[in-house]
């Protein structure tokens, strides 16, 4: 079972030891697959006064030191295509945006780094509509063809998020999951 857990945003290194510290537990559990999630850039906040995060070079040192000190595989999330590249030398995986999911830019860069591409369904897509992202990072990679053997599919999630429904009522329809499993493998991010 995979498990991701962290703070939202990188407040500060000191934080982020705080937190990591108290997830070693995670970690060190066998029954586990266990990524510490923290985003060095929140560009998708509703204010453009909010905190965003210390920025892509600050940011890729903490997650560095915090994969250092603590033994953690990283996962962070990228907006923007340049920054897959110097993200993907830290993170094991790179997560795409819920509102980013079908920016063939973004994906084909991911999707020319070492890491899993963690892919976020669209709250506006349909489940089955997620087999396109998917296959945007495949033939990158050079799997080719229409259908994909999902015990095959290496190094692509998709995450389940919620669909909107109607203005301001997000749902997660539990049905996405075993639909988007036809794809790939399948996370679900219960904090939304």
């Amino acid at each position: 079972m995979i498990l991701i857990a962290g703070p939202c945003v990188i407040e500060s290194k000191e934080l982020v030891f705080e937190v990591a510290k108290r997830l070693v537990k995670f970690n060190e559990n066998p029954k586990l697959d266990f990524y510490f999630k923290s985003s060095f850039d929140k560009a998708n906040r509703t204010s453009i006064s909010s905190f965003r995060g210390p920025g892509l070079e600050k940011g890729c040192e903490i997650l560095a030191d915090v994969k250092k000190e603590f033994g953690f595989k990283i996962l962070t999330d990228i907006h923007e295509s340049y920054q897959a590249a110097p993200v993907g030398e830290v993170a094991d995986v790179l997560q795409i945006p819920a509102f980013l999911c079908r920016q063939t830019d973004l994906l084909v860069a991911a999707a020319k780094t070492k890491a899993v591409v963690n892919i976020k369904k669209g709250q506006f897509l349909a489940a089955s509509a997620m087999k396109h992202s998917v296959k945007k990072v495949l033939e990158t990679r050079g799997v080719s063809g229409d259908g994909y053997d999902v015990a095959k599919v290496n190094g692509v999630w998709l995450t389940e998020r919620g669909s909107t429904f109607g203005y301001g009522n997000l749902v997660v329809d539990m049905r996405n999951l075993v639909m988007m499993r036809e794809f790939a493998p399948v996370i679900f991010d219960a904090t939304h």
